[in-house]
């Protein structure tokens, strides 16, 4: 073997193989959330976790502008649904120090508020965006009839309750 071919670094096996769904299209949403402002993703993406679940359920961002003349901080638009308008308000300066938080400094100087009548645009009105949590499974003869004992009608239910969600894990895809 000469010489040149020896200090050839070697060629790893890398990028073969399965990519995660995540890492397939990290790309394409960093550039969507770069032309809206955002530099940073996660603020989409973890908007409950910054803001927390009440407030999230009110509002969602929309952008991050900049002053053109070069002024300190950003602005922070916010989409606010229905009457919660006076409420993300008087909580926008709590709004900023939590996006703020997660920015790691003082990137947003101001929150400019954009109301809505309903809950988003024409199509997102129309279907819920969660599924409806799954009916819990009725607790069977048997299960009641071991729970007989206990004298607490609330315990009594809460321990048929688990024992039929048990029982339903158990038994899941078995035909009865």
């Amino acid at each position: 073997m000469s010489d040149a071919r020896k200090s050839l670094p070697r060629k790893t096996r890398r990028g073969y193989g399965f990519a995660s769904a995540g890492s397939l299209v990290q790309t394409r949403i960093a550039k969507a959330g770069e032309s809206r402002g955002f530099a940073m993703t996660r603020l989409l993406t973890h908007w409950t976790e910054v803001v927390g679940e009440d407030l999230a359920r009110m509002c969602e961002p929309v952008k991050v502008g900049y002053a053109k003349k070069g002024g300190l901080g950003a602005t922070l638009t916010i989409l606010v649904r229905g009457a919660a308008g006076p409420i993300i308000q008087a909580q926008s300066e709590v709004i900023r120090a939590r996006v703020n938080a997660c920015y790691g400094y003082n990137a947003i100087a101001r929150i400019a508020l954009t109301q809505t009548s309903g809950y988003g645009g024409f199509a997102e009105a129309q279907a819920g965006f969660r599924p409806a949590p799954p009916a819990p499974p009725m607790p069977t003869p048997e299960i009641e009839a071991q729970t007989e004992g206990v004298a607490d009608p609330g315990l009594r239910a809460a321990l048929a309750g688990l024992g039929a969600r048990i029982h339903a894990k158990k038994h899941k895809g078995r035909p009865q």
